[in-house]
């Protein structure tokens, strides 16, 4: 395997490109997000939800690769804007079950805009982001 000449060079590392894209794109959500007084992360815990609700916190933190820990805070601030609630599990009571409200619910329809205005102001083809999806798929894999 061969790095070139400068395996070091800021600007060919794999980590550099990852982070300052990532900033640069969660950048393009937060105007979208805003007006739902949601950050980020708060928006993934809720595509987790629109994807399967009820969910345990730890169910959540595995698919989200949060600790249960750092969740808690975004939790408890989705419950106080009217998204969700939190409750324990009927059957275990060492679980926390996490449940979307209608207005949680409700929120979807609005949310379903988003991604066409992310990929509208990527100015990027379908095609390429989806490959580069799947690439960063294939890097998460790999990560685990």
């Amino acid at each position: 395997m061969d790095l070139g000449k400068d395996p070091l060079a800021l600007d060919r590392q794999v980590c550099f490109a990852l982070s300052v894209a990532s900033r640069s794109v969660i950048a393009i959500y937060r105007p979208l997000l805003e007006p739902h007084g949601l950050t980020h992360p708060q928006y993934l815990v809720l595509l987790a939800l629109w994807q399967s609700s009820p969910r345990s916190v730890r169910d959540l933190a595995e698919t989200l690769r949060h600790e249960p820990a750092t969740l808690s805070p975004m939790l408890k601030r989705l419950e106080a804007l009217g998204y969700l609630t939190r409750r324990r599990d009927a059957t275990d009571e060492r679980q926390l079950a996490v449940e979307l409200t209608e207005a949680g619910r409700a929120l979807r329809a609005e949310a379903e805009k988003i991604p066409y205005r992310v990929v509208e102001r990527l100015g990027m083809e379908l095609g390429e982001l989806e490959a580069l999806h799947a690439a960063l798929t294939r890097v998460l894999e790999a990560t685990r």
